[in-house]
């Protein structure tokens, strides 16, 4: 592709994503499976520009309004100020790539090189400004402010502008089947160096750019891509060999992987979701990691399902429940998630986390574990549910997380729940606390 052609296909996503029903990056995935013809690089070109401006989408607002030509909602603005203030572009370039050719973009009208002009004169490395507001620098929604304000105090800055930048890539080793040191040297074979993940027993971070689908090692099962946050859920479970467990919001395995892997391939796992296509793409998941004998799948949306579930009283050793949130913990993967909601609002999600919560906890044997789960870092998702939930039901206490966790106490995790941030722990926004069954 020509650097316009290239500048024209960002142009039509960020059009594309104004009116999509779904998340930033299945769009951009529907996208380039209609365009094969579009190679590695420019792919890569073309994603990491729109992700950069979906990360800088505060900051590009703010300039654009400060611009007596900026227009915020016009992607041509948007696209012209991340190739100045992000790239340092000249003008004389900028023109070169909107060519008005058949495959690039438009030419530049009057008023967008006036734009340019007055982006030009005040340009400053990384989007910054001396005027800019606190919040809009670290890209925090408005809406949000206060309360992670309360959440995070004095590091509010430090925790918000974590969450800007790009996510490590972690995988966890299928510890049914490879040693942790075993499955580092074969990738390093394949040419993927990696390190141990500090927290995780089971994880790995790649030190670089790395393409897991050309090596060995993932290809046979013996890792699976998990953020060591996700990792460190599923091993908060503390589950053994010959244990009945149930991961209620299953979704697509992620967590039912590491479970079964803990397992050994001994004992019962059920793995429920209430979205029966998501849950069924586990399947291959499992049986590529050799650990399907031992998973039961049972979607909720069959009513055969849903009544097996009302009969499971005090059935099981572990239950999780990593529920359905805002994912705000995810910020860095999915910045247009800051902005947009894709799915019930907060307050129908603190409603649902409730359900599910109250829901469960019957299945629960005594002395059971009861493992509750976020991707969020909003306290009314986290903290405020759990309080609720152990006021509703005496039954259950609250087990400290150093208590809980069964390896050796991770530094930098303080109090009676497992909260992890980017800046504290370079994982993804996660929270979980470990509930016992009393008797």
């Amino acid at each position: 592709m020509t650097p316009a052609a290239r500048i024209k296909a960002i142009l039509e996503l960020l059009e594309n994503f104004k009116v999509s029903p779904v998340p930033m990056d299945v769009t951009i995935g529907d996208y380039m499976r209609g365009r094969r013809y579009i190679g590695s690089k420019d792919r890569r070109f073309i994603v990491e520009g729109i992700y950069t401006i979906a990360r800088a989408q505060a900051r590009i607002t703010w300039w654009l309004e400060k611009m007596s030509f900026g227009d915020p909602e016009n992607s041509r603005h948007r696209v012209l100020a991340w190739l100045i203030l992000a790239n340092g572009h000249d003008i004389p370039y900028i023109q070169g790539v909107f060519d008005g050719s058949q495959y690039g973009a438009a030419l530049l009208s009057d008023s967008e090189i006036e734009l340019l002009e007055q982006l030009s004169a005040e340009f400053t490395k990384a989007f910054q400004h001396k005027d800019m507001p606190e919040a809009t620098r670290v890209e925090c929604p408005p809406q949000h402010e206060q309360k992670l304000r309360a959440v995070y105090g004095e590091n509010f800055i430090d925790e918000m502008s974590a969450m800007m930048g790009e996510a490590p890539l972690d995988v966890r080793v299928n510890i049914g089947a490879k040693e942790r040191e075993e499955v580092r040297a074969s990738l390093l074979k394949d040419g993927v160096q990696m390190q141990e993940t500090p927290y995780s027993p089971w994880g790995l971070r790649a030190q670089s750019k790395a393409f897991m689908s050309k090596t060995k090692a993932f290809n046979k099962g013996h890792v699976a891509i998990q953020d060591e946050g996700s990792q460190m859920i599923a091993a908060l479970c503390d589950v053994k060999p010959g244990m009945q467990v149930l991961d209620f919001c299953a979704g697509g395995g992620g967590k039912t992987l590491a479970l079964a892997a803990c397992m050994k391939n001994k004992g019962r796992l059920v793995a429920t979701d209430i979205d029966t296509r998501r849950l069924e793409r586990a399947r291959p998941r499992l049986k590529k990691a050799h650990i399907l004998d031992i998973v039961e799948i049972r979607p909720l949306e069959d009513e055969r399902h849903r009544k097996w579930l009302r009969r499971q009283k005090g059935t099981f050793d572990v239950v999780i429940a990593d529920v359905p949130c805002s994912g705000s913990g995810t910020w860095r993967r999915n910045p247009d998630t800051r902005w947009r909601e894709f799915g019930p609002s907060l307050e129908e999600l603190v409603v649902t986390q409730a359900e599910i919560l109250d829901k469960i906890a019957k299945t629960v044997k005594p002395g059971g574990r009861l493992v509750y789960a976020t991707c969020s870092l909003f306290e009314e998702e986290n903290e405020k549910q759990i309080e609720r939930f152990l006021k509703d039901h005496e039954d259950f206490k609250l087990v400290p997380f150093a208590d809980a966790w069964p390896y050796e106490t991770p530094a930098g995790i303080e109090g009676d729940y497992m909260r992890l941030s980017p800046y504290k722990h370079k994982t993804d926004g996660f929270f979980a606390s470990a509930l016992q069954k009393i008797g």
